[in-house]
């Protein structure tokens, strides 16, 4: 991999450097590191939303880094999920449309929208609570919603920064607890995070700082 990403300045800024990383199919691996060290540069690589400036970058065994925009787009859309700490759901529809609007924006087609979108709720354990407006769930209740979105297209791939960073201590519990499950039903799930309970729970930790990653024991 080798992957570095610069940032046009004067010096240019150093973001990545010479980042090397293998992520096995079905595993769970949490990033961790200061503000400011390269985490967020890194999954944005990883998530296909921005281009290395050197190095190359394999998904599911293709090489990304030579791609068009739109064959990007495509394989982005296909193979990964995104979870943020902030949940992003309209608070104007229900959880169940909130869902649904990731195929809307993704391209696929309507019919079986709806059934997929209940299958993927059902998954996270959010099946009684489909007619709701995000506003009547916990913290943890709408993260679940926000991650049924992100399943919705197949992905072989979570990407999740600080997914718990807005949830209690309950509700994180409730969060790791699905992606275990999730991971045991094959899914890989790569998590930025700052909070040590959350880095312990993966089966494998790297630490970034300065743009160099490390393994940690």
């Amino acid at each position: 991999m080798k992957v570095s990403r610069e940032y046009p300045a004067a010096p240019p800024v150093r973001a990545l450097r010479e980042v090397s990383l293998r992520v096995e199919r079905g595993e769970h691996l949490a990033i961790v590191g200061p503000s400011g060290s390269g985490k967020s540069t890194l999954l944005n690589v990883v998530g296909l939303l921005d281009r290395p400036t050197s190095g190359g970058y394999r998904l599911d065994g293709v090489e990304t880094t030579t791609l068009r925009d739109g064959a990007r787009t495509r394989l982005r859309g296909g193979r990964i999920g995104f979870v943020f700490q902030s949940f992003h759901l309209l608070p104007h529809r229900s959880v169940l449309e909130n869902v649904m609007l990731a195929e809307i924006y993704g391209g696929r087609p309507r019919r079986g929208r709806r059934e997929r979108a209940l299958a993927a709720l059902e998954r996270v354990g959010l099946g009684h609570r489909t007619g709701f407006a995000p506003d009547r769930l916990s913290g943890g209740e709408r993260q679940r919603a926000a991650i049924a979105r992100a399943l919705l297209g197949g992905p072989s791939l979570l990407l999740c920064d600080e997914p718990t960073g807005n949830l209690d201590s309950r509700n994180t519990e409730a969060v790791l607890d699905l992606f275990g499950e999730l991971r045991e039903q094959g899914l890989t799930i790569v998590v930025i995070t700052h909070e040590q309970e959350v880095s312990e729970r993966a089966g494998r930790r790297v630490r970034i700082t300065d743009g160099v990653l490390v393994e940690e024991e």
